[in-house]
């Protein structure tokens, strides 16, 4: 990941945006719900004025279907790890955890004790913003690593990780920022952490049609997939955090399988377009569809 602050802040803040938008929707419309996610978000107040509605049509215009992809993404992880904690998991790892705050605004168990995975200065930074009456603050380590240099088993296990308690660990939005032998790496270690015990692993990965079918990543009739694409890469590239990793569902079913999880389900905003915004009467047309990411649920059982 980049090396300046500045930049490693910048993709997480736009996912806290996209996350504080959808909160000012009128509340049966809306998807997910964050009422801690204002101090993370540059010219809040403007956006608060501007309202949901203009707000969500000024990110159409810049890329159709980008803010549904986010908060769709964030509502299915949501579900996945209500349902883990309902089914008795105990422990809850958020690896390249950023300014997501599930931790404290989700009703998990008291009990399932809350890792959250990412580099110090990130750290630093949320937990000066958080307010202070959050909550479940007191449920939460804190846990440094550079997933690209340090081991994520050894940091873990040091911060009191418990090996024979069942886990839902989830890596959302981080596969295409590091490598495919740093991805390959936390597979490996999530799988050793968990040898003793049932695990239920979320990630998300940026599907490689992106470079060689690139129609394909759109519905039919969204205008100019190329521009919008080359847009979204470019503005992680500026901020620091390139693009630089691509699967095929291949690669992936294979890179899982190897560590021993089983893929229990692989979305895109086309799915969940059916699932979460056509019931609450905000569908998305055809030519709003943006598929160039990819959700996986996947399960390892002991």
């Amino acid at each position: 990941m980049g090396n300046s602050i500045f930049k490693k802040n910048s993709t997480a803040r736009g996912v806290a945006k996209q996350r504080f938008i959808e909160s000012l929707a009128k509340p049966e419309k809306r998807i997910i719900y964050d009422p801690n996610a204002q101090p993370f978000v540059r010219r809040a107040k403007l956006i608060k004025f501007i309202g949901f509605k203009l707000s969500v049509w000024i990110t159409k215009k810049f890329v159709p279907g980008f803010h549904e992809h986010i908060i769709s993404r964030t509502k299915f992880i949501d579900d996945l790890v209500q349902s883990s904690a309902i089914k008795g998991a105990e422990q809850y790892v958020i690896l390249g955890a950023g300014y997501d705050l599930r931790a404290h605004r989700l009703s998990l168990p008291p009990k399932m004790k809350i890792y959250e995975v990412d580099q110090k200065e990130i750290q630093d930074i949320k937990r000066s913003e958080l307010h202070s009456t959050v909550q479940n603050l007191e449920n939460i380590k804190y846990v440094s690593v550079d997933f690209n240099q340090e081991s994520l088993k050894k940091q873990l296990l040091n911060a009191g990780f418990d090996q024979s308690k069942s886990t839902v660990f989830t890596l959302e939005g981080v596969s295409q920022y590091i490598s495919k032998p740093a991805m390959n790496s936390i597979l490996k270690e999530v799988a050793s952490l968990t040898k003793n015990s049932n695990a239920t692993f979320y990630m998300s990965y940026v599907n490689i049609a992106l470079k060689t079918d690139i129609k394909t990543c759109f519905g039919i009739g969204y205008p100019n997939p190329e521009k919008k694409a080359k847009t979204v890469m470019r503005f992680a590239s500026k901020v620091g955090e390139p693009w630089i990793s691509f699967y095929s569902a291949k690669e992936i079913e294979e890179m899982l399988s190897s560590c021993g999880f089983e893929i229990k389900a692989n979305k895109t905003l086309k799915d969940f377009n059916l699932a979460y915004f056509f019931p609450v009467g905000r569908g998305l047309s055809e030519n709003e569809i943006l598929n160039l990411e990819h959700s996986i649920s996947t399960e390892r059982e002991n």
